[in-house]
């Protein structure tokens, strides 16, 4: 078990190193606005740029990684069974909600950079001038850091709960309750079982007077 959590905490990292390495590779090798020319009042040129497979690249070994990690864990929020009162699960909740927060965004990002990098010869025109498109610094390398936060999240949501399933947190934690409760009924059944004692009438007030 031990051996296949490595593989799977080395794969998932891999695919997140991949992804932020080429999201970072995307935005140095982005279209600056210093290299397009404008051929025509009406046409932009663009130079080739190897961004458009960086960012897709990276927004696709994302994806594999998100899928892989939560596969191989499942979604905390399906699991049957009362959940461990500690400080795990709060984690792993965090760690999940968190994880697919960044995802979509890094998601978003990559492959929005990824389509207006390459959207070769095309113009826009406001308030009479025309201007070419280009992605805005920082794009990419957001979309790489978020990326690289969401597999670091989602490995940590993987090892919190795997920590908690063998731990036997996971859904016992109604087991211990109840022995707590059985070894305490003892302790009142004596004073259940005792009696009042009553005393005829007569007899008391015989002892009363002699």
């Amino acid at each position: 078990m031990e051996r296949k959590v490595l593989a799977l905490c080395s794969t998932v990292g891999l695919l997140g190193l991949l992804s932020a390495a080429t999201g970072f590779g995307a935005e140095a090798t982005r279209i600056k606005g210093s290299q397009v020319q404008i051929t025509s009042p009406t046409q932009c040129s663009y130079p080739r740029s190897p961004a458009l497979g960086l960012g897709l690249t990276a927004a696709l070994s994302l994806l594999i990684a998100q899928v892989t990690i939560n596969v191989a864990t499942g979604c905390i929020c399906c699991r049957r069974g009362p959940h461990p009162s500690n400080s795990n699960w709060t984690i792993a909740l965090v760690c999940f909600v968190v994880s697919w927060f960044t995802f979509v965004i890094a998601f978003l990002l990559l492959l929005t950079g990824a389509a207006l990098n390459d959207q070769h010869g095309e113009e826009s025109m406001y308030f009479g001038n025309y201007y070419c498109y280009v992605v805005k610094p920082g794009v990419f390398a957001g979309g790489a850091v978020l990326s690289l936060a969401s597999v670091t999240l989602g490995i940590l949501y993987y090892l919190t709960l795997h920590s908690a399933k063998n731990s036997g947190l996971w859904g016992n934690s109604s087991v211990p309750q109840e022995g707590g409760i059985a070894m305490g009924q003892p302790q009142f059944l004596p004073q259940r079982t005792q009696e009042p004692v009553f005393v005829h009438e007569d007899t008391y007030m015989r002892r009363q007077f002699t």
